[in-house]
């Protein structure tokens, strides 16, 4: 029998080890972002933000040649420190202890590692007018491992009869058809965001990011992503990452445990945004109607980031730097990009660019009015312009006068005076060339129910996208006439692609199944885009457009001193014979042309243009 004295004493000993057992557990290491970083990088400087229990009051401590603790920052939340680091240009590649102390002893460590530097990594070359984009929305392209259909602990799973569910397109099926893509002629590819989205419906868009360094399981892995890169550019492909600084999921793990109150705007109280993105340019705008667009949450299950918090907007720069790094990535689509606020925007673009000189940033600014986007382009002069670093916008004017152009009938104020017109605009922009101009995206009605399935206006706009000033972009489908049965449903337009699941029976791949009209469609743009592929006057060259005169013509050429492309749109119903006496000064050296399409030699003197199609001739 244990006496009662030694019965105290194994008490206060279980007591004093639970005690101490439980102080060693406390102080812990869950998260570090970035998990790695990279020496010779243009910005010495580093935050390192580390999460776990009750670690914000230790004092961190390295000891690695070339790198310093530059400061410290704490905040309101223990679980949050944030170690800012000063790596010289001299530092070698290698890893090293980052250690929390209290009172001089050892509480938790963290082994960080420097890597190097791929050859040439800085001046990688960012998309540009050469190229043709490929959008694709992941988990609706193509299903290469069904493996990661449904994933434990991802409520948000297969169900390809809802058009809101995931139906199973991952990274693999991507790698799988990059063939394909080659062979059609596109030059980089542009994906929805990858990225991990652990919302409990609606998360296959990717726009509701959870992990800012995580690939979604259900598409693949991080590593598998940079072996898309990489076997991308293998077939000369660039990839085009979507990324999202404006907001993130609601079920993203930093709503659990925020680091400071001020980390998401009206966190505790849902305000959605005003979306009048013109207040940022309004001389006369309040700051009150400034706040509504840029503090408001862009939809219920998407938590707006509040930019200005300094600490967060270190975060969002680091991640976007780490994953063009990481994956090898040649270019920006960047979603929402004025929502962010123009100091933030500012600063994102300009410390991207300037790791990366010849990098190429593309911003989703929605508007239809050409001086609302060219502020935001760098070199813009316009008045209270952003000082924004950002290369290259999206161009929505122009894709909103190519829907009206081919819908409209040929009056003074319509039709293809509409397209006439928005083009004119472009001195407003101090890069033109640097604009993406689109029939469509995945966020509108695909482009053949735009234009009321004439098959005949969608190669007239096909042909603009394709031969116009500007870096083209197609969503995929377009090539196959995909159309959508429910107008302005998000859902039902960003379809599956044939072919892409083992039990399709029509195959957008390989063609088959398909009607003679998709295949015709999908030749006809492959045989253009891969002439735009290996043709730089139509990259690169000059623009002269002419007045449309209401006759049913839209003319433009693109021309250097060696070449001359002549493009004619012709909505007439029947052959039409084009006067061509008011283009004498681009055609005076030339007396036939030549369509790259169907091979056709036609007389400059007599041109008799087919109806209802676009001819793409190369003057000789």
């Amino acid at each position: 029998m244990i006496s009662k004295a030694r019965r105290i004493g194994l008490l206060l000993l279980l007591t004093f080890i639970f005690s101490v057992t439980a102080h060693a557990q406390k102080a812990a290491i869950n998260r570090v972002a970035p998990p790695f970083w990279w020496t010779g990088m243009h910005n010495p400087k580093l935050q390192v933000m580390l999460y776990g229990n009750d670690i914000g009051d230790l004092t961190p401590q390295l000891n690695y040649k070339g790198v310093q603790i530059d400061r410290v920052e704490r905040v309101q939340n223990d679980n949050y420190l944030f170690v800012y680091l000063d790596i010289s240009p001299e530092t070698k590649p290698g890893s090293f202890d980052i250690r929390l102390n209290k009172d001089g002893k050892e509480k938790v460590s963290y082994n960080y590692r420097l890597k190097q530097r791929e050859k040439g990594s800085a001046q990688r070359q960012g998309f540009n007018d050469s190229d043709l984009i490929y959008l694709i929305t992941p988990d609706r392209f193509a299903n290469g491992d069904p493996g990661n259909d449904t994933v434990k602990g991802y409520a948000d799973t297969l169900n390809r009869n809802d058009d809101y569910a995931r139906h199973g397109g991952d990274i693999q099926g991507i790698i799988d058809h990059l063939n394909y893509i080659d062979k059609m002629g596109f030059t980089a590819i542009w994906l929805n965001p990858v990225l991990e989205n652990a919302m409990p419906h609606s998360s296959y868009h990717g726009y509701a990011i959870t992990d800012y360094y995580k690939v979604d399981p259900r598409f693949g892995s991080n590593k598998l992503y940079k072996e898309l890169s990489e076997k991308a550019k293998k077939h000369g492909i660039k990839l085009i990452m979507d990324m999202v600084m404006n907001h993130i999921g609601s079920h993203h793990w930093w709503m659990d445990d925020l680091p400071t109150p001020d980390w998401i705007h009206h966190h505790a109280h849902y305000k959605q945004t005003s979306n009048l993105r013109t207040t940022l340019q309004d001389p006369y705008a309040s700051q009150y109607d400034k706040k509504q667009f840029t503090n408001g949450w862009f939809v219920k299950s998407m938590p707006d980031l509040n930019q200005s918090n300094p600490l967060l907007a270190d975060y969002l720069i680091q991640n976007s730097i780490w994953w063009i790094e990481y994956a090898g990535l040649q270019g920006i689509r960047h979603d929402t990009h004025s929502y962010s606020g123009s100091k933030f925007m500012k600063k994102w673009t300009c410390r991207i660019m300037q790791e990366y000189p010849n990098f190429n940033i593309v911003g989703e600014e929605w508007s239809t009015h050409p001086a609302v986007l060219a502020k935001w382009q760098k070199g813009s002069k316009l008045p209270d312009n952003f000082g924004s670093c950002l290369p290259s916008l999206m161009d929505f004017p122009i894709n909103s006068a190519l829907i009206q152009a081919l819908n409209g009938k040929e009056t003074w104020g319509s039709g293809f005076q509409k397209l006439y017109e928005k083009l004119s605009f472009d001195y407003l922009y101090p890069n033109p060339n640097n604009m993406v101009i689109f029939p469509d995206n995945h966020d509108m009605d695909r482009f053949y129910r735009q234009v009321h399935h004439d098959y005949g206006l969608f190669k007239m706009g096909i042909t603009y996208v394709l031969t116009m000033r500007g870096i083209p972009q197609i969503y995929y489908g377009t090539e196959i006439l995909t159309s959508n049965e429910k107008p302005g449903d998000d859902g039902n337009i960003r379809s599956d692609f044939p072919g892409g699941w083992k039990s399709d029976t029509k195959n957008g791949f390989t063609g088959k199944g398909l009607s003679d009209k998709k295949k015709e469609a999908q030749q006809f743009m492959k045989k253009l885009a891969n002439w735009r592929k290996n043709t730089p006057v139509v990259q690169t060259g000059k623009l002269m457009q002419y007045a449309p005169k209401h006759d049913g013509f839209y003319v433009y050429f693109r021309y250097n001193q060696e070449e001359t492309v002549m493009v004619i749109l012709n909505k007439n119903q029947k052959t039409t014979l084009l006067d061509t006496d008011e283009f004498y000064e681009r055609i005076k050296d030339y007396s036939k042309g030549t369509d790259v399409v169907t091979g056709k030699t036609y007389d400059l003197d007599h041109l008799e243009v087919p109806g209802r199609t676009a001819l793409v001739l190369e003057l000789k």
